[in-house]
């Protein structure tokens, strides 16, 4: 395996932090446009493998309200993914990356190893998402810290345990991902939390996790949330993945009232104008006498 680099790069640091801060800033909140390059995601695998298409579909999400593309090119799907080299990461990414930052939307790479975040970062993405939340490559908060970028640390388990208060775990696994990042010199004001909604979960855990999501703003972060066409939207309403567009919207628009300030969606028109006019709505008592 090739070291990971540890230099920060002046150009990614002011970025992401700055472009983050922005976004919380606004009333309305963020949307994140989904970007598989991948042959075997759950809904969209080899959809976007294609260089040419991968950069079309980035710039349509960004044309319909998205404000941040997030792109993996490793499947993280909780059954059924097929684990790849961080070369063939490397390899899936480099004739998209810089096209797809080269859009003006902030990138965020969605890798758990800190080697590809590493050169993501050093090659147009300006934010980290890691699906073990600093907790599974020991190397990941330094790269991070190194570079200054924000990073979005999610729950996640190796497996789901109906017995368990999920509540209380996800609690626990934050507490650790916070002490992880504290001691990597992260700053605080550069950490996004997301309760990984369908990851280590059982169904009804991940919506008693959207329901009970107010349970983690003692932390006093922002939270993310990607419930987009997860498969306990199909627990209630039997559908394929791309037939739930109902259910995720549904699922997100509570996840706002809840608290989220962040929403990771494959369907970024439809989320954008449902967050826009939920907006509206909620805030529209406030004009009358």
């Amino acid at each position: 395996m090739s070291a990971v680099p540890q230099t920060p790069t002046t150009q990614a640091e002011p970025t992401g932090a700055a472009a983050l801060r922005a976004l919380l800033a606004r009333p309305v909140p963020a949307v994140m446009g989904i970007l598989n390059v991948t042959p075997d995601s759950f809904s969209d695998g080899g959809d976007f493998l294609s260089p040419e298409r991968a950069r079309a579909h980035a710039a349509a999400m960004i044309e319909q309200g998205a404000d941040i593309i997030d792109i993996g090119a490793e499947s993280t799907r909780p059954y059924g993914s097929t684990p790849v080299s961080a070369d063939e990461e490397r390899r899936r990414l480099a004739p998209v990356l810089a096209a797809v930052a080269a859009l003006g939307a902030p990138v965020s790479i969605d890798s758990m190893k800190a080697e590809v975040v590493a050169w993501a970062l050093d090659h147009g993405a300006s934010i980290a998402n890691d699906v073990w939340g600093l907790q599974r490559d020991p190397q990941m908060a330094r790269v991070v810290a190194a570079r200054g970028a924000p990073v979005i640390v999610m729950h996640n388990r190796d497996a789901a345990d109906p017995a368990i208060d999920i509540v209380d775990d996800i609690n626990a696994f934050f507490a650790r991902s916070l002490d992880i990042a504290a001691r990597a010199g992260i700053a605080r004001a550069n950490i996004v939390l997301d309760p990984g909604i369908g990851f280590g979960k059982t169904p009804q855990q991940s919506m008693i996790t959207l329901a009970r999501l107010d349970a983690f703003a003692h932390f006093g972060l922002p939270v993310l949330v990607g419930a987009s066409r997860k498969r306990f939207i199909s627990t209630v309403s039997p559908s394929e993945p791309k037939q739930r567009l109902g259910g995720s919207i549904a699922a997100h628009l509570i996840a706002v009232h809840n608290g989220a300030r962040i929403i990771r969606a494959h369907d970024v028109a439809e989320t954008a104008q449902a967050l826009r006019v939920a907006h509206a709505i909620t805030t529209s008592s406030k004009d009358l006498p």
